[in-house]
């Protein structure tokens, strides 16, 4: 966002701070999903504890790690575009979920799944830049919540 916030509405704000708030909460949800079937995965494919550990944390490393990256491209290209590539991402990692037989299918599809963990860094960057400095902390505070 390129505009001088004298010309930004209340409602432009607002819409762009519930609209991000949503986005990082459907990614946080994606970012979890292998808490949700993870116990399943293990019994279905026999996984050892090692395998079974690596599995779930491969998704909150390559979201960690991505984070870096992707909060620089939200500041070169726009928050929005680099949100709407993650959930993207995310959204083609959850879909590759359905068709995983196999340990190495999980992890791949885990690696993509791990990207919706960036949501975070991408998100701050850009509702930031919608609100004043004065306005900031109480909008990253909403944004923030959408960890639940």
């Amino acid at each position: 966002m390129n505009q001088d916030l004298s010309q930004v509405s209340a409602g432009q704000q607002q819409r762009a701070l519930w609209l991000s708030t949503f986005a990082f909460t459907t990614c946080f949800a994606v970012w979890m999903i292998f808490s949700i079937i993870g116990i399943q995965i293990k019994q279905q494919l026999g996984l050892n504890d090692t395998q079974f550990g690596l599995l779930i944390a491969t998704p909150v490393l390559t979201g960690s790690v991505s984070r870096v990256f992707l909060g620089i491209w939200s500041d070169q290209f726009g928050g929005r575009k680099v949100m709407v590539l993650v959930m993207l991402c995310g959204a083609v990692a959850t879909w590759m979920l359905t068709y995983a037989q196999t340990y190495t299918q999980f992890l791949l599809a885990a690696l993509g799944v791990g990207i919706a963990g960036s949501s975070f860094s991408v998100g701050v960057a850009y509702v930031s830049k919608w609100f004043p400095a004065e306005k900031q902390g109480t909008a990253l505070g909403i944004f923030g919540a959408g960890n639940i």
